[in-house]
């Protein structure tokens, strides 16, 4: 069996699978050599009455038909013999992640890992007889986590952006209501100072009206004489 990819570059014969500029590569395989086990058991003594070749051959070229690729992003797995069919599954969407292992996987070591997405019904895509199941289990969980962090990270600049927003706004109210403020300010200062100077006024005139009366009442002759 080849040796499974983690390399940030896809190997030969993905055609199949467009990444987005920013996606890389964190792992590829397809099933383990040793899932053939089954068919062999099966198929090996019903070959002698040619009944068991067909389910030799099915068994092999799904296998040799069959990708699985694990990216920064995303799930993805390619079937087909005769067709082809490429699901995938953005991490964004997987809900839960499990594997499991049957006899032959327990003996052989590979197993099935099982992804279930948010409101979907039951799994949504599974890694079928892929070896070391629990390890591939722990890199799609990590990769999950991985995209939480981001997402946390995402939000807390969003939060900043929005607090700065708020302060600005109301440094923008602060600096027009001490403006207002001043400006009032202003307004009584000169309406104090226009009563002050017509007060000013009024007494001069009350003091040069009482000079007039005294002037008058000493120029008065007397009845007397």
């Amino acid at each position: 069996m080849a040796s499974p990819s983690t390399e940030g570059t896809l190997p030969d014969g993905f055609d199949w699978l467009s990444l987005d500029p920013k996606e890389a590569v964190v792992w590829t395989d397809k099933p383990h050599s040793m899932s053939l086990v089954p068919a062999l058991v099966v198929g090996v003594p019903l070959s002698l009455v040619l009944v068991g070749i067909p389910i030799i051959a099915a068994a092999y070229l799904s296998r040799e038909n069959t990708e699985y690729v694990i990216t920064t992003e995303a799930l993805y797995v390619k079937r087909g013999v005769v067709s082809r069919d490429v699901k995938r599954v953005g991490f964004e969407k997987v809900q839960d992640t499990s594997y499991a292992q049957d006899f032959f996987g327990t003996q052989f070591g590979y197993g099935s890992v099982d992804i279930s997405t948010a409101g979907g019904s039951g799994v949504e895509l599974s890694f079928d007889s892929v070896g070391d199941p629990k390890r591939i289990q722990e890199i799609v969980n990590e990769r999950i986590r991985a995209r939480d962090r981001r997402g946390d990270a995402g939000d807390g600049e969003t939060k900043a952006d929005v607090l700065d927003d708020i302060l600005a706004e109301l440094r923008a109210i602060r600096g027009a209501v001490e403006g207002d403020s001043a400006a009032a300010g202003d307004a009584t200062d000169r309406a104090d100072a226009g009563e002050l100077d017509g007060n000013d006024g009024n007494d001069g005139a009350a003091d040069s009206a009482g000079e007039e009366l005294d002037t008058e009442t000493a120029s008065t002759p007397s009845d007397d004489r």
